[in-house]
């Protein structure tokens, strides 16, 4: 049999970016699992989703939180299997649940005799926050390589799917239900570090996701498309698209140029604009991501 050297490169940086999502998701569970143990656990501060729910479980039970979270999403992985991709979700889905569970139980049970001190604060504000931190970027982490957090994250987006319901509206109504509950348990002002915790979860998560934006979008409206066209190629180093539009209340022709520009280029780009034409008209869009060319590249890599 002949050697098929494409085929033989598509599989190999087919399995090399596998391997590099599984690596990823197992960073991502053991992080999440330690800011887990360290913040939550101790504080008993249940921040929704079933991970808070092992906390209230514990709590009566004294079964340790890891198994409890395990056990929890059996039936959910199952379920999951059915409405959102089979093999490949229980893949992804149940190697973040194993490596969670066994880290948040590992952790509970080896932390307090590796620290001298544990928790590493008493401040149950500062615990709140930094939960929600330590596990939004774990499971931002997952999220990227492609991964699924275990847990409210399936019937959310089973819901999701199934009635086109927001994932975010989702996950409010079950993570309100389990906070709800935590503070009938353990008294409304843990409930209230609760919520703390649950909001800067998801924004860390998104920062995770999204990162920093400092790419820009910039329509500008102009009669003078090619002054400006030359000027702006040259200053800001920026390809440029532009093409006729019209307008609404007058009918006269214009042009509008569109381009992609970093977020320190802004000031620029105005004076340039100023200069040229002081009747145009800019518009200023936030973008998370410019992707072209060679980019396309180093993603498929």
């Amino acid at each position: 049999m002949a050697f098929n050297r494409k085929r033989f490169f598509r599989d190999y940086y087919s399995f090399r970016r596998f391997a590099l999502q599984q690596i990823l998701i197992a960073v991502g569970a053991v992080l999440t699992a330690f800011g887990y143990t360290l913040f939550q656990v101790p504080f008993d501060i249940t921040a929704g989703g079933l991970s808070g729910l092992a906390i209230i479980i514990n709590h009566f039970t004294g079964w340790r939180e890891g198994m409890l979270f395990f056990i929890m999403n059996i039936p959910l992985v199952v379920l999951g299997y059915f409405y959102l991709g089979r093999w490949r979700f229980i893949a992804s889905t149940t190697f973040c649940l194993v490596i969670f569970s066994f880290c948040t139980d590992f952790f509970i049970v080896f932390l307090p005799q590796w620290m001298n001190d544990f928790p590493v604060t008493d401040n149950v504000l500062l615990a709140s926050l930094y939960a929600g931190i330590s596990f939004g970027i774990g499971n931002g982490i997952i999220f990227r390589a492609g991964g699924s957090f275990p847990g409210t994250t399936i019937p959310g987006r089973i819901i999701q799917q199934k009635t086109g319901f927001p994932l975010s509206q989702s996950f409010l109504f079950t993570d309100t239900f389990i906070i709800f509950a935590a503070g009938v348990v353990f008294g409304w002002e843990l409930a209230l570090l609760a919520m703390i915790s649950l909001f800067f979860s998801g924004l860390a998560a998104d920062y995770v996701l999204e990162g920093v934006s400092h790419v820009r979008t910039a329509m500008i409206i102009t009669d003078k498309p090619y002054e400006l066209n030359d000027l702006l190629l040259k200053a800001l180093g920026k390809g440029i698209s532009h093409w006729e539009v019209t307008g609404g209340y007058t009918g006269n022709k214009h042009t509008m140029i569109y381009c992609t520009i970093y977020r320190s280029q802004v000031n620029n780009l105005k004076y340039i604009v100023g200069s040229i034409d002081p009747g145009a008209f800019i518009l200023i869009g936030v973008a998370q991501q410019a992707i072209g060319g060679t980019s396309f590249a180093k993603i498929k890599s």
